[in-house]
């Protein structure tokens, strides 16, 4: 039987919906003093996975394997930055599951993390295709799923971060995994929780997950991506076709997002996708004092933003909730 929460939310389910457990859940959860006004948790995605490869990315990939091969594909065709922890991450867990994997790169500011990341790509057995840029990239996709057919059956084609409909689904997972631990009275229930966003599908999963699960918890986005639409009325959208695929496959999920339901800010960003910032850098620091691992593309921002609008008594009251996406890569 699945141990997916969402299944036994929806019994029968399963039965078209597959999941594909790739991680020990739940994730813990923990306090942090950081000296910030309103009491701060952790729920700490980092270590979620197997053999050091973990984070946000292996939640969507428990939905979207499964998927890939309930459509009979045996490659997997997507795209991400040349520093892409999504692309490693369907390279490593999609090998493993008998899957084939192509990737597009666009280019991001080098560093050595970039360059670290690019060795990893190399020798993970995924096809590499640099296409550079958005634009190029949009412009070679018919030819890169001609490319990677097997016979007459095309690659499963999954956009930047996995954040599709099903992708998302790994973050209703987690908001439900969260009530749970809530209700346990392992952490007071958070009246926000705040995340980095890179292409929408954590924030989308987890605000369609927290009406489901019947919490009161809102949802931060700090956008970390300038090349992808993702403000709120995109994220509201995403999380409502990712009700529509429970709809469609049976599920009686009756919850709707509203664009109001969600908060995208973007001042943390600095000059663009992949560049660190001071702010970053300096809640880097922060976490590593009170034992959290960040990296400054994507998780010390939102770290940042957190620590700023309490200051500023932008988060109103009540716990807040920072969820740690970040998977630290181990060779």
């Amino acid at each position: 039987m699945s141990d997916s929460l969402l299944h036994r939310r929806f019994p029968g389910l399963a039965d078209q919906l597959p999941f594909l457990r790739l991680g020990v859940a739940p994730t813990p959860v923990r306090e942090l003093a950081l000296g910030t006004r309103n009491a701060v948790w952790c729920k700490d995605e980092s270590g979620y996975g197997s053999g050091g490869w973990g984070g946000n990315k292996i939640r969507k990939l428990e939905w979207l394997l499964p998927e890939a091969r309930r459509r009979g594909a045996r490659t997997i065709l997507t795209v991400g930055g040349t520093g892409t922890n999504w692309g490693l991450a369907v390279a490593r867990y999609g090998r493993e599951q008998g899957f084939e994997t192509a990737l597009a790169l666009v280019d991001q500011p080098v560093d050595d993390h970039v360059l670290a990341q690019l060795r990893r790509l190399e020798t993970s057995g995924a096809t590499l295709h640099f296409t550079h840029t958005k634009l190029r990239t949009i412009l070679a996709a018919p030819w890169l799923l001609l490319r990677h057919m097997s016979g007459r059956t095309p690659p499963y084609l999954l956009p930047a971060g996995g954040s599709s409909p099903i992708g998302a689904l790994g973050y209703v997972e987690v908001a439900l995994e969260l009530a749970a631990q809530v209700a346990a009275g392992e952490l007071p229930e958070p009246a926000r929780v705040v995340t980095a966003v890179g292409s929408g599908g954590t924030a989308a999963g987890l605000a369609l997950g927290l009406r489901l699960a019947g919490l009161g918890t809102r949802v931060l986005g700090v956008v970390v991506n300038d090349s992808l639409p993702l403000d709120a009325p995109h994220i509201a959208g995403l999380a409502n076709r990712a009700a529509g695929v429970l709809r469609a496959r049976g599920a009686r999920c009756e919850v709707s997002v509203r664009p109001e339901d969600v908060t995208m800010v973007g001042d943390w960003l600095g000059p663009g996708y992949g560049h660190e910032t001071p702010a970053a850098v300096t809640a880097q620091r922060l976490a590593a004092e009170v034992g959290l691992e960040l990296e400054t593309v994507y998780t010390a921002k939102a770290l940042a933003a957190l620590v700023d609008l309490d200051a500023r008594g932008e988060l109103g009251d009540g716990p807040v909730l920072f969820l740690n996406t970040y998977g630290p890569r181990a060779d």
